[in-house]
């Protein structure tokens, strides 16, 4: 029946959800063109399948299975992109810890960021009777994605689903996220309060929060009086970020003349810092480099990274509690970045490198406090030997 499969259709898409009231008959009779009769049975079949529930003198609703479907289920699906990255391990945890708290046990999958494995995953979910809800990291949300219809089989399901770390625009689901737009601001106006004035970045190109993170900068930029310099930016995807190294020439080339660079995450942000080296550029002497989430890597090279940091743990708790204890839908948490503790890939003062030099560059020495983000000295660098460069 047309208006039955049309019913089932938009929920299935997302487009009705759990709870929102349903048309009236009458006006499925005008938009249908169809008896009033025909109506009546379209809504008792979609009531007898679960679909549609009526409440006496209110009306009918898309029904909200999750309040009697899912408590005898305690199995949640969490859907990280990746298992071994700095920052899952500690958020999955913050995750179970508190599904534990409250009876639940999780099952863990990962999509390796790929649409197709996403695909199966979700198919799989949908597949078993066990689930009784769905924490979810986007694959690759800066792009258009053909999953999105599965996210709303999950809700006609019954099945309540979360984003976390970012989100797809067209679905009204909830997500937790850091907030991407304000750390891209802070790292950004951490350089431009130390005298930086051409500041380069490298950000995430099909990843939503490699979006945010760019809108961030930029509103620094534009909120200094800045131009931005298209030229100074570098886009990468997954398989690039993967492969920087691949890129040498490209970012030589690109961050010619700038005295800083925000970099997109840690590990962008670690190779970069490695590939500079080898072209005997030292951070932060010839050039000053911020990056975002203050994970382990910071610590791990030469140079003890700038960092704007990234509450893994605390999320980790919040998406769960936001998800199932009672969240109301189309919440949007978003966790406000910390102040930045590391500096060590930050110069007071400004500089500039011309690749193919010989590392000569200029310097400027500036007084500027930082306004935005105090800072702990928390790591120290092992200085690896430096070009002399005159000051000015």
């Amino acid at each position: 029946m047309e208006l039955v499969n049309w019913i089932r259709e938009q929920v299935e898409a997302g487009k009705f959800q759990p709870g929102q009231k349903m048309y009236s008959e009458n006006e499925l009779k005008e938009m249908f063109r169809l008896s009033r009769q025909t109506v009546r049975h379209a809504i008792s079949v979609l009531e007898n399948d679960g679909v549609l529930i009526r409440r006496q003198g209110s009306g009918t609703y898309i029904n909200d299975r999750r309040q009697t479907n899912l408590r005898n289920k305690t199995r949640i699906s969490v859907v990280t992109t990746y298992v071994d990255g700095y920052i899952f391990p500690k958020t999955i945890q913050g995750i179970e810890n508190v599904l534990f708290e409250n009876g639940y046990s999780v099952q863990i999958a990962f999509t390796n960021n790929q649409i197709g494995r996403e695909k199966t995953i979700l198919e799989d979910i949908l597949s078993r009777d066990e689930v009784a809800g769905v924490i979810m990291e986007t694959v690759k949300s800066g792009i258009p994605n053909p999953n999105l219809s599965l996210y709303g089989k999950l809700q006609a399901k019954g099945i309540p689903v979360i984003f976390i770390n970012s989100y797809y625009p067209l679905l009204p689901i909830p997500h937790v996220s850091l907030n991407d737009k304000m750390a891209g601001y802070c790292a950004a106006k951490h350089l431009l309060d130390r005298g930086h004035r051409k500041i380069g970045g490298i950000f995430k190109l099909d990843d939503g929060q490699g979006h945010q993170r760019y809108a961030g900068y930029l509103e620094a930029l534009t909120e200094a009086g800045m131009e931005m310099d298209d030229s100074c930016i570098l886009w990468v995807d997954t398989v690039g970020m993967q492969n920087l190294e691949e890129s040498r020439s490209l970012i030589m080339g690109r961050f010619r003349g700038c005295s800083a660079v925000v970099c997109y995450n840690d590990q962008i942000a670690f190779d970069f810092v490695e590939i500079l080296a080898k072209e005997g550029i030292h951070v932060p002497e010839h050039i000053s480099v911020v990056s975002i989430d203050d994970s382990e890597l910071t610590v791990l090279g030469d140079v003890a990274l700038t960092s704007v940091p990234h509450p893994m743990d605390i999320r980790g708790r919040r998406k769960r509690a936001g998800m199932f204890l009672s969240t109301p839908r189309g919440l949007v948490l978003s966790v406000q970045p910390a102040s930045i503790p590391r500096y060590g890939s930050v110069s007071e003062k400004r500089t500039s490198f011309t690749p193919g030099s010989g590392g000569r560059v200029n310097i400027w020495f500036t007084k500027k406090q930082d306004s935005l983000c105090r800072l702990r000295y928390k790591a120290t660098r092992r200085s690896p030997a430096s070009t002399q460069m005159p000051v000015r």
